[in-house]
C-alpha cells in the first residue's frame, strides 16, 4: 500500500501523464501491428487492393482475441487496483495469478477453433467477394492464427503490469515487438516476396517478443508479485475480474459484430453496384473501409489509452473513498478526449487524400480514390461522439460500474452499430454502410451526456 499511496496524493494532471501516456504508447503500437501491415501490402504491387481486402478480413478475427485478452487483463487491473486501495494486497495477488492461468487456456482453445474451421470464419467476415481475396485471407489467417497465445498474452498482462506500477515497461515490451515487426513487413514483403505469409510471420515474431517480455517481468513483479498458491483458479477471484473487464470485452467484441455487418453489407451491395459489381473491384469497398477503420482504430487507441491508463488511478481513490480526485480526473480526462476527437475530425475532412496515399492508392484505379475520400468524410464525421463515448464507457467500468459501462457499450456496437449497418443500406446502398458509424456514435453520446451527468452527482461529494 505504501509504495502505491502516492496515487491518491499525486496531482491529478501529474498522475494522468505518468499513466496514461505510456498507456496510449502501448495501444498505438499494438494498432501498428496490423496497420503497418496493411500499409506494406497495399504498396506491394502484387498485393494491392486484394491484400488489403484480405487485411480488413482477418482484422475482425484478430479483435476477438484481444476482446478475450483485455477482459482478462483490464478486469485483472482494475480489479488489483480496487484491492490495493482496500489494503487487501493477497487478493490483488491472485488476481494476477489467475489472469495469467486464463488467458493462457482462451488463447490456446481460441486458436484450435480458428485452424478447425478457418474457412467458414474467413466467409463469414466477407472473404468470399472474390475468389483473390478468398486466397490471400486464408493465407495471412494461418499464420496469424499461430501467434494467438503470444498475442494474447502480451495484450492480457499489459494492463497487468501497469497495475503493478510499471507503466513504462508496458509501454516498452509493446513497442520492442512492433518495431520488430516494422523491420520484418519490408523484409519479408519486398525482398523475400512472401506476400500475405510474410506480413503475417513478421507480425507473428513481434508478438512473441512482447509475450517473452511478460513473462520476464511476472517474475519479478513489484507490489504483486503471486505466489504458487495464487496460480490456482479461484471462483470468486476469477468471476469478480472479469465482470471488471467484461466491458473491454464487450466494446471489443461487438465491434467484432459490427465489422462483420459492415463487411457483408460492402460485399451485398458492392454486387448491386454498376462498377463495383465487376469482378475486378469488387474487393475495393472493403479494402477502403478496412483503411478508414484502421485510421478510426489509431484515434481510439489513443482515446482508449488516456482513459485505461487512469484505471489505476481511479480504482485506487475510488477504493479509498476520495471522490474529489475522482471526478477531477474525470473532467480532465472529457475534456483531452473532445480535444483529440476534434483534432482526428479536421485531418479527415481536410486531408483525406494524404490519409488514402499511405495506403498505396497510386496503385489503384481512380474508383478507390473516390470511394476512398467519400467513405473518410462520411464515416468519421462524428468523432468527437464517437472520442467521449469510448471515455464515458471505459471510466464507469473503472469505478466499478460494469453493469452501466456494459449496457451503454451494448447499445453502440450492437443496437445500433450492427442494426443501422444492416438497416440503412437497404435505403442508401453502399452510402448507408458509410453513415451507420455516425448515426450511432451521436445517438450513444446522448446517452452518454445522461449517465455523465449521473456520475458527477454521484462524485460531488467525499
Amino acid at each position: 500500500m505504501e509504495n502505491n499511496r502516492y496515487l491518491g496524493e499525486e496531482r491529478i494532471g501529474r498522475l494522468m501523464r505518468r499513466y496514461a501516456v505510456p498507456c496510449i504508447i502501448s495501444l498505438l503500437v499494438g494498432a501498428l501491428y496490423n496497420i503497418v501491415d496493411q500499409i506494406f501490402i497495399a504498396n506491394a504491387t502484387y498485393l494491392g487492393s486484394y491484400g488489403n481486402a484480405a487485411n480488413t478480413v482477418v482484422f475482425p478475427l484478430t479483435v476477438i482475441a484481444l476482446a478475450i485478452a483485455v477482459m482478462i487483463g483490464d478486469g485483472c487491473c482494475a480489479f488489483v487496483s480496487l484491492s490495493l486501495g482496500r489494503e487487501q494486497r493477497d487478493a490483488a495477488k491472485k488476481s494476477v495469478g489467475n489472469a495469467v492461468v486464463l488467458v493462457v487456456g482462451a488463447s490456446l482453445v481460441l486458436s484450435a477453433i480458428y485452424l478447425l474451421a478457418s474457412d467458414t470464419i474467413i466467409a463469414m467476415f466477407g472473404g468470399t467477394v472474390n475468389p483473390e481475396t478468398f486466397r490471400h485471407s486464408k493465407e495471412y489467417f494461418f499464420y496469424i492464427t499461430l501467434g494467438i497465445p503470444f498475442y494474447m498474452f502480451g495484450q492480457a498482462m499489459n494492463p497487468v503490469i501497469r497495475a503493478d506500477g510499471s507503466p513504462r515497461f508496458a509501454m516498452i515490451s509493446t513497442l520492442a515487438g512492433a518495431v520488430i515487426n516494422i523491420i520484418l513487413d519490408p523484409i519479408f514483403i519486398f525482398t523475400f516476396r512472401w506476400g500475405m505469409m510474410g506480413a503475417a510471420v513478421a507480425t507473428v515474431l513481434g508478438q512473441v517478443v512482447t509475450a517473452v517480455l511478460a513473462i520476464w517481468y511476472l517474475t519479478r513483479m513489484r507490489q504483486v508479485k503471486p505466489a504458487k498458491g495464487d496460480f490456482r483458479l479461484d471462483g470468486h477471484t476469477v468471476k469478480r475480474s472479469l465482470v471488471l473487464g467484461l466491458t473491454s470485452f464487450l466494446s471489443q467484441i461487438s465491434l467484432v459484430a459490427a465489422m462483420a455487418a459492415i463487411n457483408n453489407m460492402i460485399r451485398k451491395y458492392s454486387a448491386l453496384d454498376p462498377v463495383f459489381g465487376q469482378e475486378q473491384y469488387a474487393q475495393i469497398p472493403m479494402a477502403v473501409v478496412g483503411i478508414v477503420m484502421k485510421f478510426f482504430q489509431i484515434v481510439i487507441s489513443i482515446v482508449v489509452g488516456m482513459a485505461a491508463g487512469c484505471i489505476p488511478v481511479v480504482g485506487f481513490n475510488m477504493g479509498a473513498g476520495k471522490k474529489n480526485r475522482v471526478r477531477e480526473l474525470f473532467t480532465k480526462l472529457l475534456t483531452a478526449e473532445a480535444l483529440v476527437g476534434a483534432i482526428a475530425l479536421v485531418i479527415v475532412e481536410v486531408f483525406p487524400k494524404a490519409l488514402i496515399g499511405i495506403f498505396g492508392a497510386a496503385n489503384e484505379s481512380i474508383y478507390y480514390t473516390q470511394f476512398a475520400l467519400r467513405a473518410f468524410r462520411i464515416y468519421l464525421c462524428m468523432m468527437i461522439c464517437a472520442c467521449i463515448n469510448k471515455a464515458c464507457f471505459i471510466f464507469l467500468q473503472a469505478t466499478g460500474k460494469a453493469v452501466s459501462s456494459t449496457i451503454l457499450s451494448m447499445v453502440r456496437e450492437i443496437v445500433f452499430g450492427v442494426g443501422f449497418a444492416l438497416l440503412l443500406p437497404l435505403f442508401w446502398g453502399l452510402d448507408g454502410v458509410l453513415y451507420s458509424m455516425p448515426l450511432s456514435d451521436i445517438l450513444t453520446f446522448i446517452i452518454a451526456a445522461m449517465l455523465i451527468k449521473g456520475t458527477y452527482k454521484e462524485l460531488k461529494t467525499d
